[in-house]
Formats: structure tokens, sequence, C-alpha cells
């Protein structure tokens, strides 16, 4: 595929989000530079979104290598040319899941612009219906280029060593935990009355959050909240994985601490936090910058023998797809809808932890492991563009346009 000259036709770019929601961010922008002709300028990170984080680029990426590895699709340069920083820019916001035909008509911002600032990165082109060279240079971008600064590349593989020490295999669990994910979902259960109103009064202040009523009963039923660290244990356990399994815990602070933790170390007393880990020292630089932090934990969930999300989020995703890339690396997504009705039955002495309740979990996820399958398409019945929000993300399942594969092993989804 011929690298996009573009010399005198620029892209700037402000990603916004967190780690995974730039980094995919990202990689669509160097798709779309190329498809447009154009000079992709190192994109500026979002200082400004509920993570806070003043890192540049160059703190979380290893700048010199994403610029060569790509020098042959896009060129790619630190910031814009003196002279052309004073000129008038096109400024967009692309539209979200777009494809070629949109951005190829963009170009015609050319005739008037020489400079085009893209406001906003993330989900700006189409998941499917895109040449096979475009998807596989979306892969180049994101699984080779964007490599992490040596500062964190090193440590992280350090941590993975350290882990793998301990034990020989470990679980990576991403617990969505966190007080701003309980917040923002709205889910309660299991929580007391007056976390249940921190959580309430967290949302009716975070200007951006446009939900501030949420019936936490319907969220939780319809699988739409992150499993409890109660839930994990029990989830895990039914699994079939023995109390001495060592789990690192890919997360920020859980929220309530060890008074919740407690009942998923009740289970599975071998819990391993970053903190526990790594010296204050080494961590010391990573303080107040939840990115670089993230790319930690990116790391350790990218090289763990399982990795098990609690919640559906950017990096649950962006996490599996790396995997599947790498060789359908095991990634155990839980039924979330299927499992609350199970755990209900539970707590109302309906079903016991025995024999049945195993083997109702253990078929729930028999096909929910990482095995090779193509991507979901939309959910049946949505019309126009909102059914592009419904479809499996590109990144989370970059099969096969990014991953040699027999088709043999490809599981068949009902929904593609």
């Amino acid at each position: 595929m011929p690298a996009s000259q573009g010399s005198d036709r620029y892209i700037t770019v402000k990603s916004n989000g967190g780690l995974n929601q730039m980094r995919t961010g990202i990689s669509d922008m160097v798709a779309v530079a190329h498809i447009m002709n154009a000079t992709l300028v190192i994109p500026q990170l979002d200082r400004r979104s509920f993570w806070q984080d003043s890192s540049k680029f160059s703190d979380i990426f290893d700048e010199l290598h994403f610029i060569k590895a790509l020098q042959g699709d896009v060129r790619i340069v630190r910031e814009l040319p003196k002279e052309l920083e004073s000129i008038p820019r096109a400024r967009k916001h692309f539209t979200s899941w777009s494809g070629m035909g949109y951005y190829q008509e963009m170009t015609q911002l050319w005739k008037d612009y020489q400079v085009i600032h893209v406001a906003k990165s993330d989900s700006r082109v189409a998941n499917n219906d895109l040449p096979l060279d475009i998807q596989r240079l979306r892969c180049r971008a994101l699984y080779h280029a964007l490599r992490f600064s040596p500062p964190i590349e090193i440590l992280g593989k350090k941590l993975v060593e350290r882990l793998r020490s301990r034990g020989g295999r470990y679980i990576a669990l991403h617990l969505r935990y966190e007080k701003d994910m309980l917040s923002f979902t709205g889910c309660t259960y299991g929580l007391t009355d007056a976390e249940s109103e921190e959580l309430r009064i967290m949302r009716e202040n975070t200007n951006h959050w446009k939900v501030k009523v949420i019936n936490s009963t319907e969220q939780r039923m319809s699988g739409l909240c992150p499993l409890t660290p109660k839930e994990v244990g029990i989830f895990l356990q039914a699994l079939g994985f023995p109390p001495s399994t060592l789990i690192y815990i890919a997360a920020g602070e859980i929220y309530g601490g060890n008074t919740h933790l407690s009942e998923l170390m009740s289970r599975f007393p071998n819990l391993v936090f970053k903190e526990n880990l790594a010296t204050k020292e080494e961590l010391k630089a990573f303080t107040n910058h939840a990115s670089q932090s993230a790319a930690l934990d990116y790391i350790i969930s990218i090289e763990s023998d399982v990795f098990i999300p609690t919640h559906s989020g950017n990096m649950a995703r962006a996490v599996e797809g790396h995997r599947r890339f790498l060789g359908h690396r095991k990634t155990i997504t839980p039924d979330r809808k299927g499992l609350v009705k199970l755990f209900d039955r539970l707590e109302s002495g309906k079903l016991r932890e025995g024999p049945s309740f195993l083997y109702l979990v253990q078929e729930m996820h028999k096909n929910s492991q990482g095995a090779p399958r193509k991507r979901r398409g939309p959910l049946p019945g949505i019309k126009g563009r909102a059914r592009f929000r419904t479809e499996e993300s590109f990144y989370e399942n970059p099969y096969p346009e990014c991953i040699c594969g027999p088709k043999a092993h490809i599981e068949q989804d009902k929904s593609v």
C-alpha cells in the first residue's frame, strides 16, 4: 500500500477519552490521513476528561517508533510547520463510523484549507465494509506502531516477570468496580444506602454525564452492571479455578476498598495489585498519570494466561482484540445478564453452589473464551446510523482481516 505523501496537507488531532479510547482513535486517524492523502501531526492527548492526565504523546507512546513504523503508509510529523500555525484551518467533527466514501468526500476541504483540525478521534471509522488494506493499516497502527514509551514497556515487562515468578500462570481480572464506573452506570447492588447516595451525588455533579436518573435494578437485570467482587468470586469458582489461583487486579482504586474486596479474597486469597508488585520508587513516575498507569495494566493483561473483564468498557474491548490478534489468547467474557439470574436464584435459595450451578455457568460460557469467530453485526431491528453503535467493534475482534486462521475453527455467530 503506497504511503500518503500529503506533504502540503496536514491533519491535526485532539484525542479524547481514556488510554484505550485514545489508542483506537489514533489508529483510526492514521487510516483517515492515509485515505485523505495527508500528513498526520502527532496527536494531542486528552488532558481535560475525567482522568485529568497531563501526559503528552511521548510520555505514553514511543513517538519515534510510531513515526518510523508507519512511514510506508502515512507521513507523520511531530508538529505543524511554523508557517502554518497561524493560518485558518478547517475544524471538523468527523461523523462517527464513516467509510471510504465519506472521507474521500472530505478531501474537498483541501481546495480551501491546508490544515484540518479533528476535534474528536474516537470511533470515526466504520467497523465493516472497508478495503482490506485499510483494515490492516488500522491493525498495524494499533498493534505495532503505538508501542508504549520505554519506561512503561520496561516496567510492564518487569511486573509480568514478577507475577510469573510467584506462580507461573496468572489471571488478569479487569475488575471495573471503581467509584466513577459505579456512579456512571448507576449500579448500586450490594452497596449501602450511604454509598448509593454518594454515587448519585457524583453523577449529579459530573456535567458531561448526561443521564442522571438511573434505575439500578433495571441496569443490573439487563446485564449493564459490572460484576461485584462477590459475584466474581462465585463466577471464577464455578468455572473451576482453584482457590490458589494467582489473580492480578487490573483496575483503579476499588470502591469501598477491602469492605467489598474481602468477598472476593475469601475465595481467592492470591490477589495482586501493581502496588504489591512494584516498589514505591518504580510507581512514583506514574502517580497522577492515570493513562500511564492504565498502560501497565494493559501490558500485564495482554500477557496473562487468561483475561477476564467484569464489564465491557474500552479497555476490555481493546485487550480482547489484541489477545485475538496475538493468536486468540484465552479471554473469558462473563454473560452478565445470564449470570445475574443465576446469582439471584442463589441469593433466594432456589439454587445452591453445587454441581448443577457449576454446569449452568460453564455451559453459559463455553463459547465465550476468545476462540476465532467473525465480528457480530448490528442488533436486529435497528435502522439508520444507530445500528453502527450496536455492532461489535473492529478493535474488539479484528478477525478475519488482521488474523490468519483456519475457517473450520470459526464459531458461527448467529448475529453475524
